[in-house]
């Protein structure tokens, strides 16, 4: 019973210090602007933002739920346990199940504390590099592809597809995705990286074991609000004719965009759009993602610079080892979390890696400063 009334005062600190970080007040607030922004006979004239709000909407009313959910519990919780004597073992087994039901939806609420990066809220363009070794990287390429789209699917995000190369044999060369929904990127910035696959390749008559690579590339979707300076004589605009695997990837189209920004040599494209004017402004805005993005890195680069650690930014870097052969185990190298759930995880149950990785570098910030 002490032991119980123990983690119950835990419990109350812990949400004390989720409730300072989320601001159930202005989050309430929040809510009531929502409610008269959508009330307005204009709301839909934009239905890309009209979205954008109500998937924002349902977000703040779920969290302020789940905060007002955990306040009645504990409350109930403490006040049943102060009346409640220590021989009814009963009772005390029932504030036990009451008191872990509390702790599981408390860590769910403690996940959104990490997201509080300045972009975190924002939308993701992801993309996935086949790496070295031809059909087989490229097949893995498109593995990772369909991991992010479950993944997404079962968030309830939208994905648009931006670009994409498809190999001539199987798989991609390359893909762009944006991933729309709320807190998109804050969930996928960890994924950024370089993913090994260790398996019996497919490909191979010999059935030998293959190594491939595949890199993935997270950035958020900038607001015209944000100011990313892109000089039009910086600029290379071609256009081409999409093409690839056809109906299953692309629409074949005269009016591709290709844009290389001369200064720093980045290059994006965009061929799913149907005239030249959508395709150059969503390449446009990948453009000014992937700035964004450089941006960041080179202030990381710096504050690592700094302390004299060696920067571990781009794409060389290693996140993760999925092996299917001689045994089945997929872990990240930065947290040390693994799984022997293949299976799962291929099919986009990626949400144990992604919460450990937020709360390992959330501790890691703290501790480092």
């Amino acid at each position: 019973m002490l032991e119980l009334k123990g983690k119950l005062s835990e419990l109350r600190e812990r949400f004390e210090d989720v409730k300072n970080i989320l601001k159930p007040k202005r989050l309430e607030e929040e809510l009531k602007q929502l409610d008269q922004t959508m009330s307005s006979p204009d709301f839909w004239n934009d239905q890309k933002k009209a979205k954008e709000i109500i998937q924002r909407r349902k977000w703040v009313e779920e969290t302020l739920e789940k905060i007002n959910s955990i306040a009645k519990a504990l409350k109930d919780v403490r006040e049943l346990g102060e009346i409640t004597p220590e021989e009814d073992t009963e009772t005390w087994a029932m504030i036990d199940e009451e008191v872990q039901d509390i702790e599981r939806k408390l860590k769910d609420l403690e996940l959104k504390t990490y997201l509080s990066g300045e972009m975190d809220a924002k939308n993701a363009y992801l993309t996935i590099q086949a790496g070295a070794g031809g059909t087989e990287a490229c097949d893995w390429a498109d593995m990772l592809f369909r991991v992010y789209k479950r993944w997404a699917e079962r968030k309830g995000y939208e994905v648009e597809l931006i670009d994409i190369t498809p190999d001539d044999v199987a798989g991609i060369k390359s893909v762009t995705v944006l991933i729309k929904g709320p807190y998109a990127y804050g969930y996928l910035k960890g994924e950024q990286g370089v993913h090994r696959l260790v398996r019996i390749s497919p490909f191979d008559a010999n059935a030998r074991r293959h190594t491939s690579f595949a890199a993935v590339s997270v950035m958020p979707q900038i607001d015209e609000e944000i100011n990313i300076e892109i000089k039009p004589e910086d600029l290379k605009i071609e256009t081409f004719r999409a093409s690839g695997a056809g109906g299953q990837y692309v629409n074949k189209t005269d009016t591709a965009v290709r844009i290389t920004h001369i200064p720093t040599g980045i290059t994006v494209s965009c061929q799913q759009e149907r005239s030249q004017y959508q395709n150059k402004r969503k390449a446009l805005e990948l453009l000014k993602a992937k700035l964004y993005q450089l941006e960041l890195q080179k202030l990381e680069e710096k504050k690592k610079q700094y302390e004299g650690e060696k920067t571990d930014i781009g794409w060389g870097y290693q996140i993760r080892s999925y092996v299917f052969h001689p045994y089945k185990l997929i872990k990240d190298l930065r947290t040390g979390y693994e799984t022997g759930n293949v299976d799962a995880v291929m099919d986009g149950e990626i949400d144990d890696f992604i919460e450990t990785y937020l709360k390992w570098k959330a501790e890691k910030e703290k501790n480092d400063k």
